[in-house]
């Protein structure tokens, strides 16, 4: 009697420990998944980020806000005579 309950709880002890296991395996998996999805992402958002840096880098050379301002605006350097100096 007592072979067969320590068989049995044996038994039962693999039964639970092959399914932990399986547990385990599948959320290793699930993980390992999400791991690669996000780095995937971190990557896109590298590039991204680094094409926004070039993009305001060429938004904010000087040259080409006073070309914007000369062209769009009409705006220009003022003359000499048109330059007043206002002291306190």
């Amino acid at each position: 009697m007592t072979w067969r309950l320590l068989l049995t709880v044996l038994v039962v002890a693999n039964v639970a420990s092959a399914l932990a296991v399986v547990h385990a395996r599948h959320q290793h998996r699930q993980l390992f998944v999400q791991a690669t999805r996000l780095e995937k992402a971190r990557d896109e958002l590298n590039i991204e980020f680094g094409r926004l840096q070039l993009e305001q880098a060429t938004w904010a050379e000087s040259n080409r806000i006073d070309q914007v301002a000369r062209d769009r605006l009409g705006m220009k350097f003022p003359e000499g005579a048109e330059i007043v100096v206002i002291r306190p």
